[in-house]
């Protein structure tokens, strides 16, 4: 099942994973997400393992947020609750993902996200790394803010490559593991985004191997070794896996920059109807007499 317009609500609900955040916590679900994902990758722990918990908990957050199953256990559920709860989540936003899938990452719902751990400075360094934004050659650059930031980016386009694996005939593992991994020039070096590399010019490919090599070396050579064989094909399209992540980095590079659009242009009418900002509950009434009184609604 080949990405379409009726996966694009799905697609815009994970990438608001770079927008949620909770007390207590460090960084947006997405940048968690990635730490946790690169703590497992770097110990050693298979990929495919990696990509079912991680792609799970991130379908379960697109609805429940922080309510992840650590959280509920704190919050005095049950093992069984919690999964329950997860469950719900989960099946509320799978109904666009291939079956077989969403069958398998479902399963992978009650053991969690991979756990905290150590990570490689790479890690830190894309988390505190922002995207350029909007360049263009010859042209100022379109900020905008909050920017997101590359381990963010990293970890979203890895769960819409999970998702779009199937349509492509791609092994998912190994379409996770290069999305991961697809930014890792950019922990040394800051990102200047089209302009800065039509700069640079015939050093471009220079700069970015010696920056990929010092994230490389931060991890234990196997490690290295299978993130360089799942990176190399994607320096085309000739490959499924190469394919599929092509089709998860343009989806978020584009719905990026469109979660601003709609959220400048959103119309108060959307906001207070289709929304129900001011939703059904025992003062509803007197809520919108307020508004009403006030010219708001």
């Amino acid at each position: 099942m080949m990405l379409s317009a009726a996966h694009l609500p799905l697609l815009r609900e994970l990438g608001d994973l770079k927008r949620i955040r909770s007390a207590d916590r460090d960084g947006s679900i997405a940048e968690r997400l990635f730490a946790r994902g690169w703590a497992a990758l770097a110990a050693g722990e298979a990929p495919a393992g990696v990509m079912r918990r991680t792609a799970a908990a991130a379908l379960a957050a697109a609805r429940l947020g922080d309510l992840d199953r650590a959280t509920l256990a704190e919050l005095g559920l049950s093992d069984a609750e919690a999964c329950a709860v997860l469950e719900r989540g989960f099946d509320e936003i799978a109904v666009q993902v291939d079956p077989a899938l969403a069958a398998d990452l479902r399963k992978a719902l009650a053991e969690g996200a991979p756990a905290a751990g150590p990570v490689p400075r790479f890690v830190t360094q894309l988390a505190t790394q922002p995207r350029a934004g909007v360049t263009c050659p010859g042209r100022p650059r379109l900020l905008l803010q909050p920017p997101e930031n590359h381990a963010e980016h990293c970890l979203i386009v890895a769960v819409y490559g999970v998702l779009a694996a199937p349509g492509y005939g791609a092994d998912p593992a190994e379409v996770f593991l290069a999305s991961m991994a697809h930014h890792f020039h950019n922990a040394a070096m800051p990102d200047a985004g089209f302009t800065g590399e039509v700069l640079l010019g015939d050093l471009l490919d220079r700069v970015i191997d010696g920056a990929r090599e010092q994230a490389m070396a931060m991890l234990d050579p196997a490690v290295a070794a299978q993130v360089r064989a799942a990176i190399a094909p994607i320096a085309g399209d000739a490959t499924p896996a190469a394919r599929a992540f092509h089709a998860a980095d343009v989806l978020d590079r584009v719905l990026e920059i469109e979660q601003h659009l709609r959220a400048a242009s959103a119309a108060m009418d959307s906001v207070l109807h289709t929304y129900e900002l001011v939703h059904a509950g025992p003062v509803k009434d007197f809520h919108d007499r307020v508004l009403a009184n006030v010219g708001l609604l």
